[in-house]
């Protein structure tokens, strides 16, 4: 009788415990206090497959759909639970608006929604920001927002972000005159700024203010939730020293807010695309996947997602979505807690 009891409480302990999560092996925790935001049990996702370089990746709440980049195919595509991924804006950054070199990554990358709906994109191969003019058409038509800097063309602006009211911030690396083949970018006189810049442009007076040309190669940009600082990602691909910068929006002064160094060639990653958690974390890509800092640099958890390009939030901060790099041509997401 006592075997009997005692091989019935171990099946019964085997079926309470079956019902239990386990961690995901793909997420890594430094400091418990994340596991306020991320479930480590969550799931990871696939939404979309064979997107040749997704990048860009936003959340559009009126419609509950996740718009991202193909960057090499000159496409933007949309997804939601209801109709999965389809082709939404082509061609989406190269239209023949300005020189470039005529191949390579030159489709739209960043992506931003300001307050009316309005889809900007940073556009690679037109070498401008735009608006997009009519969003339910097949034919897209853009406005001009920006496209030079003290009459001389940009580089190529990759990325944006909005403040609350309407003012974009943005990056301009030289991804126009970039060869993917040898990966590395191109002399070239078609090139009219001699720096990479992070840029102010304000929708009141259309003006466009240089923050710093100090960083070299600036990608991903976010703005802190009191929106005093501004995080820009720098790559750290011409010198090794891949760093996430922070820029003190009165003064213009730049510090490191996370020095990447020690993470760099180590796993497969870099520092591209970032967002900033309503709880002041800065999710952003990286070595080894997705990085999670905290308002005070410090590396609290990490998601692998494999190489990826940049991330977003819903609105409600519900799922986490992060898009593959060439080598990982994916779309994915995470639940959040």
């Amino acid at each position: 009788m006592k075997k009997i009891f005692l091989c019935f409480s171990f099946l019964l302990l085997t079926f309470c415990n079956s019902d239990k999560k386990q961690p995901n092996s793909k997420i890594e925790i430094y400091d418990n206090s994340i596991e306020s935001i991320i479930d480590i049990s969550a799931t990871i996702e696939i939404i979309a497959d064979s997107i040749a370089l997704p990048e860009g990746p936003i959340w559009d709440e009126k419609s509950e759909s996740l718009y991202f980049s193909d960057v090499i195919n000159n496409k933007i595509f949309k997804w939601n639970e209801v109709n999965g991924t389809s082709e939404f804006i082509v061609p989406s950054g190269n239209t023949g608006y300005a020189p470039n070199l005529g191949e390579g990554i030159l489709g739209a990358n960043g992506l931003a929604l300001d307050m009316k709906g309005n889809l900007i994109l940073c556009q690679h191969g037109d070498r401008r920001l735009a608006m997009l003019k009519n969003m339910e058409s097949d034919v897209p038509q853009f406005n001009t927002i920006v496209d030079n800097f003290e009459g001389k063309t940009l580089n190529s602006p990759n990325d944006i972000t909005l403040s609350k009211d309407g003012t974009m911030y943005f990056t301009d690396p030289p991804f126009a005159f970039f060869d993917a083949t040898t990966f590395s970018f191109v002399e070239t006189e078609m090139r009219k700024l001699n720096f990479n810049g992070v840029f102010k442009y304000d929708p009141n007076d259309m003006t466009t203010t240089l923050i710093t040309k100090d960083i070299d190669v600036p990608n991903g940009i976010a703005l802190s939730e009191d929106e005093k600082s501004l995080y820009v990602n720098k790559m750290g691909i011409l010198d090794n020293s891949p760093a996430i910068k922070k820029i003190n929006l009165e003064t213009n002064e730049v510090e490191t807010f996370f020095d990447g160094k020690d993470l760099f060639g180590k796993v497969e990653g870099n520092f591209d695309g970032m967002k900033v958690h309503s709880s002041g974390h800065v999710f952003t890509s990286g070595p080894g996947g997705l990085l999670v800092i905290s308002p005070s640099g410090k590396l609290k958890a990490k998601i692998d997602f494999g190489h990826i390009t940049n991330c977003a939030f819903d609105k409600d901060e519900k799922y986490l979505y992060a898009t593959g790099f060439l080598s990982n041509p994916k779309v994915y997401r995470i639940k959040l807690k």
